[in-house]
Order: structure tokens, then sequence, then C-alpha cells
């Protein structure tokens, strides 16, 4: 099974809302609406997909309510990565999306995120502090931490980069290339400035659960931010995470306070984790193989087989089906 094949089959057998999710409305007034946002949905609608975007389901609730009109209807003021949850904001008229995006910096006031990572093989960070790396995209728009003698791979898409840049076409690049810098025919990755201030919420022996604030908005930056200091995400395919504990990213946008851009008055919204990622942290209960870190990845019907090795360290491992029946101190007794 194709690695990403895996983490989708994973999903589907064990997220008992995949590809049913909702959101729930928080907030609406004539200016802005705030929702919950489960992990697995998209924010907003890219390109080429069809699948349902949290936008289009608080668009479909307000038509339910009665109040959505051509005039009143949620537009982007940000975004979060599909697998995250959390507090989300809309602005309800284009005026509005105005007004919120250039004052974006000012007028959010807190922002915090709950996540859980893998501690890493050598070296913890401190308590607390900032992570600053400026990070790079590469070919699939993935967000990353370049190291020094990090260059793009010399592929079918960089030569396109290569040969855009020497006509100087610029309105006709792809997102990949635009990601690039060409140098004397030669590319290199082109960095943006990031800033995650975090603070350390509890430390087990396998993860770690942090508190993360953001300086600046770039996509997947938490996970490139924490996966460059040697802490992926738990449940994070794309950063090369080991366990799943959770069957998701385990990322949550947990607060969201602003000062409402019209009224003036302060709001807060708040949606905690869920409990279990302290309590799994806690108990030291989270290390469970994820699907692509195991041989299961290489069969195509992993959920009927019987138990098997975890490949790290040849140790018995029950199925899947079986891991989620269990409770998570129990599941936890399967570990690398």
């Amino acid at each position: 099974m194709a690695k990403t094949l895996a983490g989708t089959q994973q999903k589907k057998e064990h997220k008992a809302d995949f590809g049913r999710e909702k959101i729930e409305l928080l907030y609406e007034d004539e200016f802005i609406a705030v929702i919950f946002k489960p992990s697995g949905m998209l924010s907003v609608p890219y390109p080429g997909s069809n699948n349902k975007t949290a936008q289009a389901a608080l668009e479909q609730l307000m038509r339910k309510k009665g109040t959505y009109n051509s005039n009143h209807r949620p537009f982007v003021v940000h975004r979060l990565d599909r697998d995250t949850s959390g507090v989300m904001m809309f602005a309800l008229n284009q005026d509005a999306q105005k007004k919120i995006m250039e004052n974006w910096q000012k007028m959010v006031t807190e922002r915090l995120y709950r996540a859980v990572a893998e501690n890493p093989k050598n070296g913890f960070l401190p308590e607390s502090g900032t992570i600053d790396d400026e990070i790079a995209y590469n070919a699939h728009n993935i967000g990353f931490v370049p190291k020094k003698d990090d260059h793009p791979a010399l592929n079918n898409a960089t030569k396109k980069a290569i040969h855009a840049e020497k006509n100087a076409n610029r309105n006709e690049k792809s997102i990949y290339e635009r990601n690039l810098l060409i140098k004397n025919g030669k590319p290199e990755f082109k960095t943006i400035s990031a800033r995650t201030h975090y603070k350390t919420i509890a430390r087990g022996k396998y993860h770690t659960l942090f508190e993360l604030s953001l300086d600046t908005g770039r996509k997947n930056q938490i996970r490139a931010h924490l996966a460059g200091k040697g802490y992926p995400l738990a449940g994070d395919e794309n950063y090369r995470a080991q366990t799943d504990p959770f069957c998701r990213l385990a990322l949550h946008a947990r607060t969201l306070e602003f000062t409402h851009p019209y009224t003036g008055k302060t709001m807060k919204f708040e949606i905690p984790e869920p409990q279990e990622w302290l309590e799994t942290v806690q108990q030291n209960s989270g290390n469970i193989p994820a699907v692509w870190a195991t041989k299961t990845q290489r069969t195509h019907n992993h959920e009927n087989k019987k138990d098997i090795y975890n490949e790290f360290s040849g140790q018995k491992i029950p199925s899947h089906k079986k891991l989620s029946k269990m409770d998570f101190i129990s599941r936890g007794k399967y570990h690398k």
C-alpha cells in the first residue's frame, strides 16, 4: 500500500465522521462568524478539489438559518490546515474581509494552539522559547526548515522552473516555481521568515504536549518548525512521524481572542483539545506505530491481518483494529 493510501485507509477505519465532518457555529453577527472546524476538513476550496470545506459548510448553515444572501456570506480571512482542528473566523462581507485582513496582527490579541509532538532522539528544547527558523516549500507545497546544504532536486518540476525563469513569464509560474529562486541558472529554495513561540505543557517518555502561538501565519508553520527541531507532530505522515495514537494530526487551534473590527469589543473563543492528548503524554501510552511506519503499509488489507511485529523493535503489535478497541493505557503497552 502506498504511503498516502496507508494514512487515508487508517482514517477511514478509525475516524467515525470520515468524509462527513461538520462544523459548529460559535458566533455570527452582521460582520463576522466564528466556527469550530473539525480535523479532516479543508478550510477553503482550492483549484481542482471537490472536497467539502468549512467555508461551504458555513454557507450551507447560514442558508438553513435564513441569514445568507449575496451581501452576507462567508469570506476567508485566515486558514487552518486540513487535518488541524479548532477555532476559525470568517468575514461576512467583502468590506469586513478587507478590514480584518489589513488589521489582523493588531486585531488578534491571542491565538493559541496545542500540539502533541514526538520527542527528539537527541536533546530537548527548553521548557519555553521561540523558534524563528526560516521556512521553504517543496514541490508538494509542504513547508520545511531547510538545512544549509539543502538544494532542490533537479527533477522535471525544477527544470521547468529554470526554463520559466529564462523566459521571465512570471504570470504562468506554478506554486513550486514561485517558491524557488534561480541564481545564475541554478535553483535554490526561497525562504520566508517565521516566528513560533512555544511552551511545554507536559512531557512524557515518548511525546510532549506544547502550547504555541504565532507571530507569522505561514502555511505549515507549526508543523515545519517543530519537525525542524526533531519534534514531528504525532500522526503527521508528511513530516515522517512514527506514531499515530489519535488517528489524526495532533494539532488543534484552541484559542482565538480578538477585538471586534466594528464594535471594538474584546471577544474570546476557546475549544480545548481532546483530554486524551494530555493523558496519553502523561501516561507514556501513545507510542503506537503509525500505519505508514510499520510493515502494514506494504499490505492491502491490514485490518484483517493477524498481529504484526513492529519493524523498529521486533515487538509483537496487535492489528490496528484490535488497538482501536483498547483504552489508551492498554494501547500504550505496545511501543517501539
